[in-house]
């Protein structure tokens, strides 16, 4: 694996692994698997990726907890059920747009690229916002003063708000690209 290259306003990454694919000198096989520019993203690109980023942070942060006095317990986005689900799709779709911009051949994939991220951005924060709204809250008190509470936490909010605005930026990369959504039965790509 080589590591190589600085950009004007950040690093060019060249990650090569040797393999047999096509000769790169007497006896040396070299294929190279991708290459990261980041002055090739825009600010769209920028947004899902950076929410991919916020998701997969947010899944080892409390997503519910219960609180008594100076007593708590918390499960992280791991530990909640099909909540985690959601996340990954988010991550999913930012780690497809890293992918795409760094020129990796994702022809294998059966629908176009901005009909993916904007899918799977809208389906995890889909899966995300249903899990919050179905988490069990409320709180319990005594003489108005609150004893016990119990509900969603940090995380599965970090994680909304970070596939709101990735699924917004997904939509408006798709409008930019002037993608058709696929046909029932058929293909997006031509």
């Amino acid at each position: 694996m080589i590591v190589e290259g600085v950009g004007d306003h950040g690093v060019l990454w060249t990650l090569t692994v040797h393999r047999n694919r096509k000769a790169a000198g007497p006896g040396r096989y070299i294929r190279t698997v991708a290459r990261f520019d980041p002055n090739k993203l825009s600010k769209l690109d920028w947004v899902i990726v950076g929410g991919g980023g916020v998701a997969l942070i947010s899944l080892f942060l409390p997503w519910y907890g219960a609180s008594a006095g100076a007593f708590s317990s918390s499960v992280s986005g791991w530990g909640t059920s099909y909540g985690w689900l959601g996340a990954l799709l988010i991550v999913a779709a930012g780690i497809y747009v890293a992918l795409n911009r760094s020129g990796t051949n994702l022809s294998s994939v059966p629908v176009t690229p901005a009909v993916t991220v904007l899918g799977a951005s809208a389906l995890g924060t889909l899966i995300v916002l249903i899990r919050s709204l179905t988490l069990p809250s409320g709180h319990l008190g005594i003489f108005g003063v609150s004893v016990v509470s119990y509900g969603p936490r940090v995380g599965i909010f970090l994680t909304i708000i970070a596939g709101v605005a990735q699924a917004v930026a997904a939509f408006s990369l798709f409008r930019s690209s002037g993608e058709k959504f696929p046909k029932l039965g058929g293909s997006a790509r031509p």
